[in-house]
């Protein structure tokens, strides 16, 4: 039930991530790889094929795999670790915390079906991982939107020495920011298109859905920007505060991630900081377990298909 989220047409490219490593480890053989058992489906499995004796399959142990990960570090390798994000997340938070975060160590944790990426229900449903790892210090924290992002985001985190979760979309990824001649920046928010009436703040999968909302939106009038936010931390207040205050636009944050926590809540927080007042609104999962289904279905039913994008802004702007 991992399925594709690429729209009809879509051009995609195959394990982005896995593709981006092996270009790295050819040049760096420090770069070390771990999985918990999951390398399949986290895509580290093309770097497991092609560096077999630089990958360590740790089994079902999420928290060994951390410490593992820690411990190669100490001896000076850069660790890949990855998993499930729900698995990161809730059962090996501590480790992380102590064995990785507190004593600053160059360690990737790589987080596979990020938010309502899965039709498997509450138990691979990574919904609030970004929050809790917000809060995390010395933790960096990406939420890429597609396999452009995906490959110049795990280059950029190699060059970045220090702990640090990223989202991750596998398989045979979407590939939407590509055509905008997009450049990710570590700590960087880009405008991928502007526009004078909506202003949609987003992360993630979110981006790419808002991107094609904004399209359709154009043929019924409605001129929509999107601010694309790949690093949810360190968080680029001074981009999103210039763009969302920018008078008679609504702003609307998307994200594929509980309404809790994650970047609505981190984009107002710092709006209310600045003084920044705008009409807000949020895209997000609701603060409860989701259903288990269809993936498709299940987007739709919890506002975060491009249908039910297009439906709300709608409906917030004749507010």
């Amino acid at each position: 039930m991992i399925a594709s989220l690429a729209a009809d047409g879509m051009p995609v490219i195959a394990a982005p991530f896995g593709q981006a490593l092996n270009e790295l480890a050819q040049s760096n053989d420090k770069i070390v790889g771990l999985s918990a058992d999951l390398a399949k489906y986290t895509d580290i499995h093309v770097f497991r094929d092609k560096y077999p004796d630089r990958f360590y399959q740790m089994g079902m142990a999420e928290q060994v795999l951390v410490s593992a990960a820690a411990g190669l570090a100490r001896e000076g390798f850069q660790s890949w670790a990855t998993t499930y994000a729900v698995f990161a997340a809730r059962r090996a938070y501590d480790f992380i915390c102590m064995a990785i975060a507190e004593e600053n160590l160059d360690v990737k944790i790589i987080g596979g079906l990020p938010g309502l990426t899965t039709g498997y229900g509450p138990s691979h449903q990574a919904t609030e991982d970004l929050a809790i790892f917000r809060g995390m210090p010395n933790m960096t924290i990406l939420d890429p939107c597609c396999a452009t992002d995906i490959m110049q985001a795990t280059k950029a985190l190699s060059a970045y020495k220090g702990p640090a979760y990223m989202r991750l979309l596998r398989g045979n990824v979407p590939d939407v920011l590509g055509e905008y001649g997009y450049q990710f920046e570590l700590g960087k928010a880009k405008m991928i298109r502007d526009g004078v009436d909506v202003l949609y703040i987003s992360t993630g999968l979110m981006t790419m859905r808002v991107l094609e909302a904004a399209k359709k939106l154009a043929k019924d009038g409605v001129d929509c920007a999107v601010l694309h936010v790949p690093t949810i931390k360190p968080f680029d207040a001074a981009t999103i505060a210039e763009a969302a205050g920018k008078t008679g636009r609504l702003v609307i944050t998307a994200e594929n991630h509980t309404i809790i926590g994650g970047l609505g809540e981190a984009v107002a927080a710092e709006l209310m900081r600045r003084g920044v007042h705008p009409t807000f609104r949020q895209i997000a999962c609701p603060d409860e377990f989701l259903d288990a289904g269809a993936l498709p279905t299940l987007h739709e039913r919890y506002g975060l298909s491009e249908d039910a994008v297009i439906r709300q802004t709608k409906n917030w702007l004749s507010e």
